[in-house]
């Protein structure tokens, strides 16, 4: 795996975050105007990729990058290139097997709208005789899958995936799917978003960002005073691959992807059904196809962003599964109080935390919750952290348009 997020950019650093409850919000202040009300987001570290201009973009002097490709990268695909840098390196591939025709690589981004707006505005400053001849290529929401798959010399499938806040988990989905049918023994899941004003004040139109200036709250799942998501950008990596060819080559394995299950509420274009019915049904699917029991489940790492709507629909989701026997329910928590919502890359992230949760031994508390919402009395949302290995971990994304994935892991006994 390789991590490039607001709380750590190593899988060392993330696992210290995660078990320390550490988040990684500051006080942002978004076009230079102190007027706007979003104060907090998740911040990159060691990265500066304000400007639009690849040549003013500063990185960790670890990384040998070719500048060549630079040239035709978003902010966020510096951050990917990073990300799948540390996982090929973490997977012990050679060169050769990145570049056969039996791994592929699945991608989820919404593009560079950071991007696109100075490439827009470049050309009509212009009258449209000055266009830069990499602004396609750096910023539509395919820009991911052409630059990593040319970088690293993918030679297998090469596709995006677009379902808003759950598309990195049905890249992980489809993934399993198409390595159990034998199309590929390897496949990078990757996802990345980009920390701009251009990214995420839209959803501060819709009423869906926080407005509390206090980092150590602002991103609260589950509790009754939460007011909104926080944004984060990043990138994330992740190797999903047959076990048989992992094994064989001694690879490290950090856990064991069982199955999945996707539904959509078929409800709304932004709201999750208020009862969670597509989430309910996903989970049930994914249970089911893994042959795992709702009461064997030992952690949950909920979608819960922090909004009203959306942890209220999870939280009843969550009961209809696991019922209201406090000894056969799982704990709960939702990684986003510290890390803030990646978006498209949400899915991807959460999957790395909760592996890592397992080959660690470790389960993250509900951080930053002061007083639980009253939907949440039959969900364990522990406010510490854990210190017990779980065995059998879900991942839950929901998405704009009611799309919910629920990915299936259990632990990797050597």
């Amino acid at each position: 795996m390789g991590l490039i997020t607001s709380i750590g950019n190593n899988r060392a650093q993330v696992t210290e975050s995660l078990r320390e409850l550490r988040h990684g919000f500051e006080n942002v202040v978004f076009m230079d105007n102190p007027r706007i009300p979003v104060k907090v987001a998740g911040t990159i570290k060691e990265f500066k990729t304000n400007s639009s201009n690849w040549v003013d973009w500063e990185y960790p002097d670890h990384y040998q990058l070719d500048v060549d490709y630079l040239k035709s990268l978003s902010p966020h695909g510096l951050h990917c290139l990073c990300a799948m840098l540390q996982a090929i390196e973490d997977s012990g591939l050679e060169q050769d097997q990145v570049s056969s025709v039996d791994t592929g690589l699945f991608a989820s981004s919404a593009g560079s709208t950071f991007m696109m707006r100075h490439n827009l505005e470049s050309m009509i400053a212009t009258n449209g005789m000055r266009i830069n001849p990499m602004s396609v290529v750096c910023s539509v929401s395919g820009t991911l899958n052409f630059n990593l798959g040319a970088y690293f010399g993918i030679r297998g499938g090469n596709l995006g995936f677009v379902s808003a806040c759950a598309s990195s988990s049905h890249a992980i989905g489809y993934g399993f799917d198409e390595i159990s049918l034998g199309r590929h023994k390897r496949i990078f899941v990757v996802g990345g978003e980009e920390l701009t004003a251009e990214t995420y004040l839209p959803f501060n139109g819709m009423r869906a960002l926080s407005r509390n200036p206090d980092p150590n709250t602002a991103s609260r799942p589950f509790d009754v005073k939460r007011d909104g998501f926080v944004g984060t950008g990043g990138g994330v990596a992740l190797l999903l691959e047959d076990m048989d060819e992992a094994k064989k080559r001694g690879a490290k394995i950090y856990a064991e992807l069982v199955n999945w299950g996707q539904a959509s509420d078929g409800y709304n274009i932004a709201m999750p059904h208020p009862e969670g019915s597509g989430l309910t049904l996903a989970m049930k699917k994914a249970l089911k196809a893994a042959k795992v029991n709702p009461e064997d489940v030992d952690y949950v790492n909920a979608h819960a962003t922090s909004t009203p709507p959306g942890d209220k629909s999870e939280a009843l989701s969550l009961v209809a599964i696991f019922g209201t026997d406090k000894d056969k329910r799982p704990a709960v928590s939702s990684t986003k109080a510290l890390t803030g919502h990646g978006l498209s890359m949400a899915g991807v992230m959460e999957a790395a935390f909760s592996v890592i949760a397992m080959k660690d031994g470790f389960i993250p508390g509900a951080a930053h919750i002061s007083e639980p919402d009253p939907l949440c009395e039959h969900i364990t949302l522990p406010k510490e952290t854990l210190d017990q290995a779980p065995n059998t971990v879900i991942s839950n994304s929901s998405g704009f348009g009611g799309s919910n994935v629920c990915l299936v892991f259990k632990k990797w006994d050597e």
